[in-house]
């Protein structure tokens, strides 16, 4: 309303020239904050297409089990390279479209093909994709004792059956890392476990995962090498995540490691791009109930978290800050449907069966890493940044908006999603 009655109020009283002149005034801003716009993305744009389809080699002898699965879903809740700056129609070209992700399941699916498990008891995992040194690693993690710079708190919060905390530090070379602690009341270890680590049903719960297949596993070690596929938004291309996972175990305390792994076998294409940089491991424990009881009836698990999205880092912190929240809401409901499910006494998927087999370790070995580990940071006070639409004109900001919603046609839904998008920049710059 603002936009059209400063409109009207130029073409009130006016002589023709008076009327040129006031319109150029009127849009002059406008193009220029568009101008600035594609500046911007131009200088943002990802590095991945310069560098092209890289060949990734592995020494990996690769295996899918027959009762590996895959979801495809029809729904979905974390790249461009440019000669010269795009016009318009080039940009919107770039733009992927909702339905591609159909055709690209069906070439996934042709070139996935399974190979015999060269895995035995005689044998070690294969070739020690997930070893001991990431064990090492995990541990350092959980006990603050890595070396690394301080964690700075970024939320807690919690609900009746849950507590949250979130951290988050910026090393000097690659993407900030995130540590939370969540605690979860009337779970056991065991099920939290076979839950994060079940595909097939984290599918009914986690709407970012289109895809998923076991490519290699080892019934000796528990080691898992599996395929994912996750939905982003409509801007952003989909992401491909070849991931390597195992779990040691030490009493009731879970070690799960999961990252990103080298594999030949599965050709790179431009959609969906390929996540090199991905490491998410946590902690599963039992922990004493916030209800303060004393009893050991929850279930504490501690998670490190990071990888490369090829998004520009501040627009990926701001999108991880804004959507945190949200999306640890999530897993609780899935969680607690898991509990209904196993109660059922139904059977068990592969994945959570192989879950089950773990590395053993002891409480010594564990003492000893913690022996041997860096000087312990300290946590900072809560986390304050400012926001990152502080110091942008309101005018720039809606007026960007308006020329790129009329110039892309993509519907009623994509305009709704710039101009709510601009809102949120132009309200935080207000407020501030």
């Amino acid at each position: 309303m603002t936009l059209v009655s400063s409109l009207l109020e130029c073409l009130k009283n006016q002589t023709i020239g008076g009327v040129v002149e006031e319109l150029v005034l009127f849009v002059g801003p406008l193009w220029i904050s568009l101008l600035i716009g594609i500046v911007i993305g131009w200088v943002w744009r990802p590095k991945w297409v310069d560098l092209g389809r890289d060949k990734l080699g592995c020494s990996v002898s690769n295996h899918s089990s027959s009762s590996s699965s895959s979801h495809p879903l029809s729904i979905a809740p974390p790249s461009l390279s440019f000669g010269s700056i795009p016009s318009l129609t080039s940009l919107k070209n770039q733009l992927p479209n909702f339905t591609s992700w159909v055709s690209d399941d069906v070439v996934e699916k042709e070139t996935l093909q399974p190979s015999e498990s060269k895995c035995s008891s005689s044998q070690q995992e294969t070739p020690l994709l997930v070893a001991r040194e990431d064990l090492e690693h995990l541990c350092q993690l959980v006990e603050v004792k890595d070396g690394g710079p301080t964690w700075i708190q970024m939320m807690d919060r919690s609900t009746p059956t849950m507590s949250y905390q979130a951290w988050r530090r910026d090393p000097e070379t690659g993407p900030p890392q995130y540590r939370s602690r969540t605690v979860y009341e009337d779970v056991t270890p065991e099920l939290m476990r076979d839950f994060f680590w079940d595909d097939e049903f984290r599918a009914q719960w986690d709407d970012m995962l289109i895809y998923c297949k076991t490519l290699e596993e080892c019934p000796t070690t528990g080691t898992m090498v599996v395929h994912w596929i996750r939905k982003f938004p409509f801007f952003c291309s989909d992401r491909e995540y070849i991931i390597g996972r195992r779990i040691w175990e030490s009493g009731r305390s879970y070690y799960c490691v999961t990252k990103g792994v080298p594999c030949s076998t599965i050709p790179r294409r431009n959609k969906p791009r390929r996540v090199d940089l991905y490491y998410s491991s946590w902690c599963i424990r039992a922990a004493e109930s916030n209800r303060g009881d004393g009893q050991l009836t929850a279930c504490e698990v501690i998670l490190f978290h990071h990888e490369d999205m090829g998004i520009p880092r501040e627009i990926a912190k701001l999108g991880v800050r804004q959507g945190m929240w949200g999306a640890v809401k999530k897993i609780e409901p899935g969680l607690r449907a898991y509990q209904k499910h196993r109660a059922s006494e139904a059977s068990l998927s592969r994945c959570a069966f192989m879950a089950q087999i773990n590395s053993k370790i002891n409480a010594d070995y564990l003492r000893s890493l913690e022996s041997t580990s860096g000087n312990s940071e300290e946590e900072s006070l809560p986390l304050t940044e400012k926001p990152l639409g502080k110091n942008i004109p309101k005018f720039l900001v809606v007026g960007g908006a308006v020329i790129l919603a009329c110039s892309l046609d993509r519907g009623l839904l994509t305009k709704a999603v710039i101009f709510g998008v601009a809102r949120r920049f132009a309200k935080i710059g207000r407020t501030l």
